[in-house]
């Protein structure tokens, strides 16, 4: 069932989501202090582009740094990620077909704001 949530995710919103991270990534690595926002954009970009079978958690060792680096992201980026995934997430919860697609966006609004301090896993 998750590989088919994942080709219908792929299709219907996965890649450009999954390119708007990484365009956010690009730009983020051309600036030269902003290269950790890049990497987790990165990041984040695998898991928008295939993201049932995996689940986003808090790394406890993350501290202070993780924080005033979220502010950043938040103002630089993260709104309008986060945006993005609310618009899509209303679009999909259009049909019924959808409606998991549209849930699944609306669980990425949290990460897409506040990337840094977490980390992706397999669910198993």
């Amino acid at each position: 069932m998750r590989a088919i949530l994942n080709v219908i995710w792929l299709v219907l919103s996965g890649f450009w989501l999954a390119l708007g991270y990484t365009l956010a990534g690009i730009i983020c690595c051309l600036l030269i202090v902003t290269i950790p926002f890049g990497l987790a954009s990165f990041r984040i970009a695998g898991y928008a582009l295939w993201p049932f079978g995996r689940t986003v958690t808090e790394r406890r060792t993350a501290g202070v740094p993780s924080m005033l680096g979220n502010i950043v992201w938040l103002i630089v980026a993260g709104w309008w990620l986060a945006l993005s995934h609310i618009v899509t997430g209303i679009a999909l919860c259009v049909t019924i077909i959808g409606i998991p697609l549209g849930i699944g966006n609306f669980k990425l609004v949290p990460v897409s704001l506040l990337p840094l301090g977490r980390e992706i896993v397999p669910t198993r």
